[in-house]
């Protein structure tokens, strides 16, 4: 299986934007943390933290084709899980034509564009997410001007795939990101 620095390799190989790195960072951290939380074991966290650094992979360089791309033309060099390239192509639905079924699937889903928009907010915070409250996200959610790029339905429909109340997701992400 291919470790941190590999994925992080391919990474900056295939993405240059300093920001979307750093949100597949994001991604891959907070999948992680619920990996973590819900008891996975080490291999288990390592494969979801991996799943979210290389979810966005494609973006930068194809986004018309992405995950797709991705899918077709990168991970096969790679020995990558099924899970992992299923759940890729899961976060994307409208592009790849699969839907979030497995938890892998579900969580990768939840964490991709909650994690844009909280890194949104915690840039206009002088102190980040170290202070951060539900409530200074939940804010900004209804601010359809502030990060509009970002999808609020998608927001949505992620707290409901891993069947949490919205503002629980929020908090737990929160949580997740103060550790780094």
């Amino acid at each position: 299986m291919m470790n941190e620095e590999k994925a992080r390799n391919l990474l900056r190989k295939w993405i240059e934007d300093e920001n979307l790195r750093l949100h597949c960072e994001m991604v891959a951290h907070a999948t992680k943390w619920y990996a973590i939380k819900l008891g996975k074991d080490e291999e288990t966290q390592h494969e979801w933290w991996l799943t979210g650094m290389l979810h966005d992979i494609d973006w930068e360089k194809k986004p018309d084709e992405h995950p797709n791309y991705a899918l077709e033309h990168i991970f096969p060099d790679y020995d990558l899980n099924p899970e992992i390239t299923h759940a890729i192509a899961a976060h994307a639905p409208a592009r790849s034509g699969i839907e979030p079924e497995t938890e892998l699937d579900r969580y990768l889903f939840s964490c991709d564009e909650l994690s844009g928009f909280m890194n949104a907010v915690a840039l206009m915070r002088p102190n980040g997410f170290s202070d951060m409250k539900v409530k200074s996200v939940t804010k900004k959610l209804k601010d359809k001007k502030f990060a509009a790029n970002v999808s609020r339905e998608d927001i949505k429909r992620g707290a409901e795939l891993i069947e949490l109340e919205r503002n629980e997701h929020i908090a737990n992400m929160i949580e997740a990101f103060k550790a780094i």
